[in-house]
């Protein structure tokens, strides 16, 4: 029961850390790089579609991303999809694809991009010390069951506190890598 408990915990931490790497992955830094529009959605044949779906993104260089679009009508759609986000690039349209040329990032802008690093990893964090709540809930629920004894009900809380820490500390080795790579000039 205690491993069931363990096994749904992790399973979850591990996924709260996957969305932290997925959310650091669309943060600009100064290289161009294809995650950076990963979270775009277009608008293209009557719905909001992941960019992925109608075009290919790559970094011929490590300055630029080009945007090729499968179908030809969805570039004005892609156009617009990138003017509109948070990127803060500038599109230009030959034909069926774009080229974003991504602009070194001021002094100013990397303080401020590391900040929202730091924001977006205690939300996550948050959300790992909620499972870790939830869990340790579950545990204290066995107990009151009489499905498990006060000893097994310390161990177990001690056990997702490990996990939690481990997952914790997981998210700071991403924040300060990716602040690494956003500092670096």
């Amino acid at each position: 029961m205690l491993d069931d408990v363990y096994r749904d915990t992790e399973s979850k931490m591990g996924k709260a850390l996957e969305a932290t790497r997925s959310d650091f992955a669309s943060i600009r830094t100064g290289r161009a790089s294809p995650q950076l529009l990963d979270r775009l959605h277009v608008e293209a044949y009557g719905s909001q579609v992941p960019l992925k779906q109608v075009a290919s993104v790559n970094s011929p260089d490590g300055r630029s991303l080009l945007v090729t679009a499968f179908d030809k009508s969805v570039v004005p759609a892609i156009r617009k999809a990138i003017e509109t986000s948070d990127l803060g690039l500038n599109p230009n349209v030959d034909g069926a694809s774009i080229r974003l040329s991504i602009p070194p990032l001021t002094e100013e802008r990397r303080k401020d991009l590391v900040k929202l690093i730091k924001k977006k990893s205690e939300e996550h964090k948050v959300a790992v010390r909620n499972l870790r709540h939830k869990a340790i809930d579950e545990i204290k629920h066995l107990g009151k069951d009489h499905t498990i004894t006060d000893d097994q009900i310390k161990r177990g809380s001690d056990q997702v506190q490990k996990i939690t820490d481990k997952y914790v500390k997981q998210i700071d080795d991403l924040v300060h890598n990716k602040e690494k790579e956003i500092m670096e000039v």
